[in-house]
């Protein structure tokens, strides 16, 4: 069912909330995991990757998924289609990793080669089944697949919801940003000692960022009064955070302020106002309105369609259940978790910076992986290693809470945490756990033992 933008509910509000528990046995039971996979995997909507991947008919995008296999390729009249990674003989993985199929996809087994259209096109003796030839009769296992946004996805729910139903209203709110446009210029896979969930919980609230992140507060408003914590009944929803420091934190005299420099380089000057409560208020305001009326002599053609709230302002946003994509004015950061095949208490986490190209720029900031290049990144996989594994993002927000996951993890196998005790602000978070609920059919959560 289609949710629309005013079916929004107050992240907040507690009342909104059933109040089912979050114990620790959903984060390491592979009991729970199993459900999970039955109930959430196979209904919901995946990323296999970004559009851009796929240029030429015969590219194609493997996407592993637990101990699933998915294959997207791009057809002759560059459609796309999806497939499950295995032979239709004897179920042999057709393809390890992205590439270029050359006449179709070859099983190394027995030699069967399925063309780009799933259809088997020749086969060792086809005379000798008993059916009678299966070429051109034959084909992989296909799955439902579309795009929004610049990014593939794909079902494994034969009858589930389309698409942009699926992930309604996101589509709605951010039809303003050209998506397509953007460039992945950092992009890694990280392997972290940390059931799934632990990315949806830390990305549903901004309770955290004050201990955990010092450096946000300079930066985007924390004060949770002046942010607008939005949930719709699909379980997606967002934090939105004026780019505007905190009225509640200072940094100390003399250090370099980061709401200064974003001024300076709109031309704009931060020492022009009387005070510090002046600065941040009435230099938001400014801000917006330079950008607007200079974007274009500037190349910032991405400001083209977008408001004022979007021209200034974080607007963090989980896609449930294991996406998060922060919408930026100049960068959108896509975090993504996904459960260990055969270990609850791991996961993979996957980084996506991506940038909006900018007249003349040839270098941007990414956010999380300081400044890169204007260009598609390489791929990187790499074990956290508590931190040494990953010194390209040591430091950032997303490192920061990285560092956090192997002890959370290690919580949630104590008798000391039967559930958490949530403030307002972090509604989402039990109201993200509810919803996981009743996908899978787990309301007494506590009875699900090994």
């Amino acid at each position: 069912m289609k949710v629309e933008v005013e079916h929004v509910l107050n992240g907040r509000d507690s009342s909104i909330l059933r109040g089912d528990v979050i114990d620790g046995k959903r984060y390491t039971s592979r009991t729970f995991a199993k459900k999970e996979w039955q109930g959430l995997w196979t209904k919901i909507w995946h990323v296999a990757g970004r559009v851009n991947e796929l240029e030429e008919p015969g590219d194609y995008i493997v996407h592993n998924f637990m101990k699933e296999s998915v294959i997207v390729a791009m057809q002759e009249d560059r459609e796309l289609k999806a497939f499950y990674n295995a032979c239709g003989h004897r179920g042999l993985r057709l393809a390890e990793q992205s590439s270029s199929a050359v006449g179709g996809f070859h099983c190394p087994y027995h030699g069967w080669l399925w063309g780009l259209d799933g259809v088997l096109k020749s086969a060792q003796d086809p005379e000798d089944f008993t059916a009678g030839n299966p070429c051109g009769k034959l084909t992989l296992q296909s799955l439902r697949c579309d795009t929004w946004g610049g990014f593939i996805w794909y079902t494994m729910d034969t009858d589930g919801p389309d698409l942009l139903d699926y992930l309604s209203p996101i589509p709605q709110l951010y039809k303003n940003y050209p998506l397509e446009s953007l460039v992945r210029v950092f992009w890694m896979r990280v392997d972290l000692p940390t059931n799934w969930k632990f990315a949806t919980d830390n990305f549903s609230e901004s309770y955290h960022t004050r201990t955990a992140h010092p450096q946000v507060p300079p930066w985007i408003d924390q004060d949770y009064w002046t942010s607008r914590h939005e949930v719709w009944p699909s379980g997606h929803g967002r934090t939105v955070q004026p780019m505007r420091p905190s009225l509640s934190d200072r940094l100390p005299d003399g250090e370099v302020h980061p709401f200064d420099q974003i001024m300076e380089y709109w031309g704009l000057d931060p020492h022009a106002y009387d005070n510090f409560e002046t600065k941040v208020m009435q230099g938001w305001l400014d801000l917006k309105n330079k950008k607007k009326c200079t974007w274009r002599e500037r190349g910032y053609d991405h400001y083209a369609n977008l408001n004022d709230e979007q021209l200034t302002d974080s607007l963090h946003t989980v896609v449930f259940p294991n996406i998060t994509i922060s919408f930026l004015p100049d960068n959108i950061v896509f975090f993504r978790t996904e459960p260990h095949p055969d270990d609850p208490e791991k996961c993979f986490f996957d980084l996506w910076c991506m940038a909006y190209p900018v007249a003349g720029l040839e270098t941007v900031e990414s956010i999380m992986a300081g400044p890169q290049p204007m260009e598609e990144a390489m791929f990187q996989y790499r074990d956290f290693d508590d931190g040494a594994g990953v010194p390209e993002i040591e430091g950032s927000i997303v490192y920061q809470d990285m560092m956090l996951a192997r002890a959370l993890q290690q919580g949630m196998n104590s008798q000391g945490y039967t559930d958490s005790n949530l403030a307002g602000q972090e509604s989402r978070v039990r109201f993200f756990h509810e919803l996981l609920n009743d996908y899978i059919d787990v309301h007494q959560v506590s009875g699900c033992t090994e």
